[in-house]
């Protein structure tokens, strides 16, 4: 009988999935949690799910291309004065590269369009594109998008009386309370506006 040595197990380079490729864009972990706990942590993880953008549902959501050919900029570093002119330096600081500088997590950032009157306060008008992070705590002040009895809208998040409201910019609109029975997903915190002048 021969003693025969396997190369079964352990670990394999390039085995697996890469980085970044499960359903929630970025890498995972394996956790060990208590059977009575499962159905809670589903749950959780099918909020997350719902959270990840399907832009043929949503015409006005945009998912930035990753892998395309970026083109870069000159840019000036010298201010650009908004009273007096003065005299402007001659020279380009580096080439930027307009992705650099909206987007910190490409696989958890989309851009979608304001549409509406109710964050004018705010400097989002209607036709305004707006950098959204999933991955950032929407944390109260914030100015969120979230999908609301399934219709997109974005709102500045804010404590009134001890419960959280989606509040406009605009007196005009009112505020929305967030109820239990309100279907509410939060997609993301929005990071920059981008508009005409």
């Amino acid at each position: 009988m021969t003693n025969k040595i396997t190369q079964h197990g352990g670990s394999r380079a390039g085995a697996g999935r890469k980085k970044g490729s499960s359903a929630y864009g970025e890498p995972t972990k394996v956790v060990r949690i208590p059977e009575s706990l499962l159905p809670t942590v589903s749950q959780l993880l099918n909020k997350k799910k719902q959270q990840l953008i399907d832009p043929i549902d949503y015409p006005n959501v945009f998912i930035p291309e990753l892998n395309g050919n970026i083109p870069s900029i000159p840019f000036y570093g010298t201010g650009v004065a908004a009273g007096f002119p003065s005299p402007a330096d001659d020279y380009i600081e580096k080439r930027l590269d307009l992705n650099e500088l909206l987007i910190k997590k490409p696989a958890s950032t989309f851009f979608v369009r304001a549409d509406g009157e109710s964050m004018l306060g705010a400097g989002i008008h209607s036709g305004d594109v707006l950098v959204v992070d999933r991955s950032l705590h929407p944390a109260v002040g914030k100015i969120i998008v979230c999908a609301l009895d399934g219709e997109l809208t974005v709102k500045r998040l804010r404590s009134k009386e001890g419960r959280l409201v989606l509040a406009p910019e605009n007196p005009d609109f009112p505020d929305i309370p967030l109820q239990e029975e309100v279907d509410m997903v939060i997609w993301g915190v929005v990071t920059n506006v981008i508009h005409d002048v």
